[in-house]
């Protein structure tokens, strides 16, 4: 909490695949209220938004900057060694971006 009353959390996450990725997803304002009740080693699923910006520096240079801000988390009903904790129907869709599963190159390269 700043003195502005600014108010971030960041939170890391490990996916879970070959190569697993550590992203660090920050949370501003009340979605910080979010992450009260999350433990280290946690398996939850969280809706983020990629947001980017331009700075220009003294030297009237462009740089640009890209952050992941969280919105929603939702703790997951498996554990990480994927065994049911309870009973529980999940409706969410995992999506691999690193899959060349049904990939069109349409490249002209």
């Amino acid at each position: 909490t700043f003195s502005s009353g600014f108010r971030k959390k960041e939170l890391v996450v490990v996916t879970q695949e070959q190569y697993p990725q550590q992203i660090l997803i920050e949370f501003v304002q009340d979605k910080v209220d979010l992450l009260s009740g999350l433990n280290d080693g946690d398996d939850v699923t969280v809706s983020i938004n990629v947001k980017g910006r331009e700075w220009v520096n003294a030297e009237g240079v462009s740089k640009y900057f890209n952050s992941i801000q969280g919105w929603r988390v939702e703790k997951s009903t498996q554990s990480l060694n994927g065994t049911n904790q309870e009973s529980s129907e999940n409706n969410s869709k995992e999506v691999d971006l690193n899959t060349d599963e049904n990939e069109i190159d349409d490249l002209p390269f």
